[in-house]
């Protein structure tokens, strides 16, 4: 049997060796799985050994009450150690978010082509002639790809899938942070997801965009041809009353 004592020791033991294993990837309500937390640590193991900077991956279910990602951050950031960057992820509002502290490390990584809802330039110009509503949006759409996080959130997924989902997306934004920020410093990072990685980010990329081009062309057949139809219809109606 343990003594008091012992048990003591035993929980200040686990709850020690805990925090080590764990203090990049700050907080995992979603995923859960050894070998994605592992990734995470040495990645930002070897980040702040090489550059200082130390990057934090922080995933929950949802917020408090009235509660907004970025209050969060700012709250959580006041617990961490400095220089930090935190990628959080809240998975019932879908929300994702980036915040450097101090804010010159938003010099050291492109947050908005990190967090772009378009992977690819075909996916910018895809985007700006489905959703843009003027020239200036447009021009954004154009402007702002290489998402590496959000177009993988938007894949449908069903059971473990979505969690795998969520790993890879969550894996590729934070690898993708680290190896810009080491870019930055001018260091080589050899956790880091590198172009094997790559290879897999834009087959997902491949098919997402294919399901796209699909939805577009069946949207835009049923729109002109189906009118044209409808038109050829109305028309051969009307000669058919006039025959009567």
């Amino acid at each position: 049997m343990y003594t008091t004592r012992g048990l003591a020791a035993l929980f200040l033991s686990l709850l020690f060796s805990t925090s080590l294993f764990a203090e990049y990837l700050y907080k995992d309500d979603v995923v859960q799985r050894d070998s994605f937390t592992n990734e995470i640590e040495e990645i930002g193991t070897e980040l702040y050994e090489k550059t200082g900077v130390s990057l934090y991956l922080v995933m929950v279910r949802d917020l408090d009450e009235n509660q907004t990602l970025a209050a969060y951050e700012l709250a959580l950031v006041k617990e961490l150690k400095q220089p930090a960057v935190i990628l959080s992820f809240v998975e019932l509002k879908q929300q994702v978010q980036i915040l450097a502290n101090p804010s010159p490390l938003y010099n050291d990584f492109d947050k908005e082509q990190i967090l772009s809802p378009s992977a690819t330039f075909i996916g910018a110009v895809i985007s700006s002639v489905m959703f843009a509503r003027s020239f200036d949006d447009v021009k954004e759409f154009m402007s702002n790809y290489g998402g590496v996080i959000l177009p993988i959130l938007a894949e449908r997924a069903k059971g473990d899938d979505i969690v795998n989902k969520y790993a890879v997306a969550m894996f590729n934004g934070y690898s993708e942070i680290a190896e810009q920020i080491a870019d930055s410093k001018d260091v080589e990072l050899e956790s880091a997801a590198g172009n094997g990685n790559q290879v897999a980010i834009d087959v997902i990329r491949l098919i997402f965009y294919g399901v796209l081009l699909l939805f577009v062309f069946k949207y835009l057949r049923g729109k002109f041809f189906g009118t044209n139809k409808k038109d050829e219809d109305e028309n051969g109606n009307e000669q058919q009353s006039k025959i009567k």
